[in-house]
């Protein structure tokens, strides 16, 4: 049964994501087995994303993003965590080629993006996690990539059960709940086990307190219930609460593997690298993980910054229940302000005809940004040259 310590501490600092420690664990695994490297990276799935006529299959990109000075500087790299081949999971790690920062990225999963297209041409709007699902890891890279101006080549995916098993593996995580946490988890707890097939005891559940919300203690947890509280998604924060809990997690395993022995580190590669996909060549990341000790996880956001959502205004305009950008142009600016302190960065054309095309069918445009966002509205005559591209087709 799972204790609850005597502590009264409230999560007040901004916290950090969840399945990308997958990241983190296999860069210190390359390092750490450094002169049994070859022996564990054949652990690892690695994808070479080669089509069926032989042909490699590309990432696609916007024009205008190739030839970006300032996206050179940086390594991008997309991380997905799955389940049944959806991406529940979808994170954006920056690193800094000079500073080695790292500053992540949590795209919520029901924002409403441009995913794919039709054998006209015509472009295919839907949740974002449905990338996905219609074409793997590198129809979700691209749909990263032209949505958000990034130049991503590489990712990595987990699934579920990698989460699960690497918290176990590292002894279980202490983690400060509230009442209506330790409730979800629970519930939670019932599917996780029957997708991965671990084992977890429920946590016990205190009185009920007048705020279900507030921190009422810490517990500890392990892969199941740890996977469990990454999933919560019926708070009243909903997906935004669910992406923060999983940062938060990600700090707790950080912590935990930086202070864990080369026994506990090995195990975890070992049960952790044959639930990874890649297609990152071995080279690359013994290069990645050469500078681990110096990496440094520093900011973080959730994506859209601003955004409609609720039923009752999406369904109407779009037949989904998501979140919808206001507007993508706006949000795509302050994404390259965070991440790349481009403050005066343009959207591509690219962008700006998507935004302009779901600003006219949801209704949702530069009149819907917040205030203390409008400094992002941009003109997109500002813009110079890219992509010519229409949308006027949508699922």
């Amino acid at each position: 049964m799972s204790k609850m310590k005597k502590k009264n501490r409230h999560v007040g600092r901004k916290v950090l994501f969840g399945v990308e420690i997958v990241v983190l664990i296999l860069l210190v695994g390359v390092l750490f087995a450094y002169t049994q490297l070859h022996k564990k990276m054949e652990q690892l799935n690695f994808k070479d994303d080669t089509a069926e006529n032989g042909e490699k299959i590309q990432v696609e990109m916007n024009e205008s993003v190739s030839e970006s000075e300032v996206l050179s500087g940086y390594t991008n790299v997309a991380l997905f965590g799955i389940n049944e081949n959806n991406s529940d999971t979808i994170i954006i790690a920056s690193i800094n080629n000079d500073t080695k920062e790292i500053k992540l990225v949590s795209l919520y999963r029901d924002t409403y993006l441009r995913v794919a297209e039709d054998e006209n041409g015509n472009g295919i709007y839907n949740k974002c996690n449905s990338a996905y699902l219609r074409g793997g890891p590198v129809a979700a890279v691209s749909m990263l990539n032209t949505n958000l101006d990034l130049d991503i080549q590489n990712y990595i995916t987990v699934d579920f059960a990698a989460l699960s098993e690497a918290v176990d593996c590292l002894g279980g995580l202490d983690v400060d709940m509230s009442y209506e946490e330790i409730v979800h988890t629970n519930n939670y707890c019932v599917g996780t086990s029957e997708q991965t097939g671990g084992d977890y005891t429920p946590i016990e559940e205190p009185p009920v307190p007048e705020d279900q919300s507030k921190i009422i203690g810490t517990y500890h947890l392990n892969g199941i219930q740890v996977t469990s509280y990454c999933r919560i998604r019926k708070t009243a924060s909903m997906d935004m609460g669910r992406t923060q809990r999983q940062r938060y997690i990600l700090n707790l395993m950080a912590d935990k593997a930086k202070k864990s022995n080369l026994t506990t580190l090995n195990k975890v590669v070992d049960r952790v690298f044959p639930l990874v996909e890649t297609n990152f060549s071995k080279s690359e990341l013994v290069k990645l993980g050469s500078g681990l000790l110096s990496y440094k996880l520093t900011e973080n956001i959730g994506f859209p910054l601003d955004y409609a959502m609720g039923a009752e205004v999406t369904k109407p305009v779009t037949g989904l229940d998501c979140l919808i950008p206001t507007t993508l142009a706006t949000n795509v600016k302050y994404l390259h302000e965070f991440l790349f302190d481009d403050k005066d960065y343009i959207p591509s054309e690219t962008v700006f005809t998507r935004s302009e095309f779901m600003a006219n069918k949801t209704g949702f445009g530069n009149a819907s940004v917040p205030e203390k966002s409008q400094y992002l509205i941009v003109d997109p005559s500002d813009d110079t040259e890219d992509q010519d591209e229409t949308d006027n087709y949508e699922y």
